[in-house]
């Protein structure tokens, strides 16, 4: 019955799927570099603005990220990062790991953020007692056992949780990294053996160059470092692109390069019709992964980097993600030159050059372009449509007749039971999914369309500055030249898209078959005693919850910030207030207690 009970770390009943859980604040992947001279640019673009910030220095862990939070100091969910505001509830697995804490000395709400991984150890232990089935890597060990429905494999595989950051806190007592990692700490939370802090690009350089000499030491797996921005206040005011955070980036160890040969290049078929060559290579282990494939732009990287097919080939990593082909190592007796097709792979049309690119000029009856159209479509980014991989929007295409985006609408459980491999449950499941997917938000709906140069950023612009879809539509090429960001080549393609018949029959058919947007409604604008004001909470509220003051600012006119900045106005000061109060006193910002908090509200309602 005890929150921090020994026997949730067992590992309970298997799960009968992942629920969703929406992050208090959503969780930005990092921009990277890999250059002295790439880090150099970013340190100096912020040293501009803010000449005395200091950076932080931690390992880049790799592994699977995770989101914990913890109400009144009790883990109450383990969620993965998702697409970074919904991510997959996984409390039942990651309570497995004791190096997470159950309950903590901290008693407000909170979300810790941080890195599952396997250990090298532990990795070889596993091997060791499982012969038959041994796991390839520290990284995809510790995502496949945080992925998998029963909690008794992820408690198997003896995990543990590095934590790195905080997302969401309700009145933390920090204003720098370096407070926070001390607040994790303080908290029972492990944090990683490295930090250092610096104001000096120099020093920068040489801890990154510490710490690559020292990655093959540890005992778990770092894919390069984390520099941010130590003052939080600083980092606020940085703030973010729609991607990553300003006040922080990634600096990418070199990747780890192999050698091998060239058996084939294969041509795929893109939804923009534009033909892609894959290298398929004889397998080879790279970073403790084999890879058996590597992009190739097109035909003029291929004869620039002089390219054949049975030539042995160095092979890299790029990012330690993507395999590429970096050069020829040696070419033999029977190496032959890559010969681009002369039809379509995929439904022997005819092709067009543009450029360096080759085009499938069947962009209606195209196969592989259908396949790739309705992948786009129900992806995680776009509607969201769980279990339409593109493995399986091939059967439906072979198998279905499912020719356009529309039909997916038509299909039937009957229909999906039918096919092999699809038995009641799976389904059940991609009908559910499929109807779900039917209130959609108007941006995945844009971005789902796969208009050309129009990605998720795009299409957040489009529906924030035109409100509804008919506007986006009927829009003409200088009203969306407008919007920031847009250049006259997107806005045409924008444009294009919507004058085209076939475009337009499609959008028609899904909104026949029950599609409808939801638009976010707009925020009424507010007036009151807090109007043009941000405020910041601090301490403990005698005669209200933190949500509960929160709401009675917003619904006066203000904003409700976290932390302690030069755009704060008004500090509210409860009991027991830290450091926020001290930094508020620094940069002389008007602080008033509880009790004229209550007189101001009750003065606004006697008015």
């Amino acid at each position: 019955v005890l929150d921090d009970s020994p026997t949730k770390r067992i590992g309970g009943d298997i799960l009968k799927g992942f629920k969703k859980y929406t992050h208090k604040k959503r969780l930005y992947s990092l921009d990277k570099c890999q250059t002295a001279e790439e880090l150099k640019k970013w340190t100096e673009k912020i040293k501009t603005t803010y000449p005395d910030a200091f950076f932080t220095v931690e390992y880049k862990l790799d592994g699977l990220s995770v989101n914990l939070l913890y109400t009144d100091g009790v883990l109450k969910t383990a969620a993965t990062r998702g697409n970074g505001s919904v991510g997959e509830d996984v409390t039942a697995q990651i309570m497995t790991i004791k190096s997470v804490p159950l309950k903590i000395p901290f008693n407000r709400t909170c979300e810790i953020q941080g890195e599952v991984i396997m250990r090298k150890s532990s990795l070889k232990k596993y091997n060791e007692k499982n012969p038959d089935t041994p796991l390839k890597n520290e990284r995809n060990a510790a995502a496949g056992a945080v992925r998998n429905l029963d909690p008794k494999v992820t408690a198997s595989r003896k995990l543990d949780v590095i934590t790195y950051a905080v997302g969401y806190i309700e009145d933390g007592d920090f204003d720098t990294q370096s407070g926070l990692v001390e607040f994790l700490k303080s908290n029972g939370f492990r944090t990683a053996e490295y930090f250092k802090k610096t104001d000096n690009l120099e020093y920068l350089i040489d801890y990154i160059g510490e710490i690559e000499k020292e990655r093959g030491d540890l005992d778990y797996l770092i894919d390069g470092v984390v520099i941010k921005v130590d003052d939080l206040n600083i980092r606020e005011e940085l703030g973010y692109t729609e991607k990553f955070p300003r006040f922080a980036i990634a600096y990418k160890f070199e990747a780890t390069e192999a050698s091998t040969i060239i058996k084939d290049v294969i041509w795929q078929v893109s939804r923009t019709g534009k033909l892609n060559p894959l290298a398929i290579l004889e397998p080879v282990e790279i970073g403790g992964t084999t890879v058996s494939r590597a992009t190739l732009s097109n035909m003029s990287e291929i004869r620039r980097k002089d390219i054949k097919i049975n030539s042995k080939v160095f092979v890299r990593r790029s990012n330690d993600v993507i395999p590429e082909i970096t050069g020829i190592a040696e070419h033999y007796a029977d190496s032959v030159d890559v010969i681009p097709p002369a039809v379509c792979p995929s439904c022997g049309s005819h092709l067009k050059c543009d450029a360096v690119f080759i085009y499938c000029t069947n962009p209606e009856n195209c196969r592989d372009i259908t396949v790739s159209k309705i992948t786009h479509y129900a992806s995680r980014e776009a509607m969201d449509i769980v279990g339409l991989s593109e493995k399986t929007v091939e059967v439906f295409y072979d198998k279905l007749n499912v020719r356009e985006v529309q039909d997916i609408y038509k299909l039937t459980v009957e229909e999906l039971t039918a096919l092999e491999g699809f038995r009641d449950k799976k389904a059940e499941n991609i009908i559910n999914s499929i109807e779900i997917s039917k209130n959609a938000e108007i941006t995945d709906f844009v971005y789902a369309l796969g208009i050309e140069n129009v990605g998720k950023k795009a299409a957040k612009e489009l529906a924030s500055n035109f409100g509804s879809f008919e506007s986006i539509k009927n829009s003409s090429v200088e009203e969306i030249e407008q919007i920031r960001d847009f250049g006259a080549v997107t806005a045409k393609c924008v444009y294009d898209f919507f004058r085209n018949e076939k475009n337009l029959k499609t959008i028609e058919e899904i909104f026949s078959s029950g599609v409808k947007l939801m638009i976010p409604e707009k925020k009424e604008e507010k007036t009151g005693i807090f109007t043009g004001k941000t405020v910041v909470l601090t301490g403990v509220l005698k005669n209200y919850k933190r949500s509960e003051a929160q709401s009675i600012i917003a619904a006066n006119g203000g904003d409700v910030a976290d932390t302690i900045s030069k755009k704060v106005s008004l500090v509210i000061a409860g009991a027991d207030a830290g450091g926020k109060l001290e930094k508020a006193k620094k940069l002389k910002i008007e602080i008033i207690g509880e009790d004229e908090f209550i007189s101001l509200i009750n003065r606004r309602f006697m008015t």
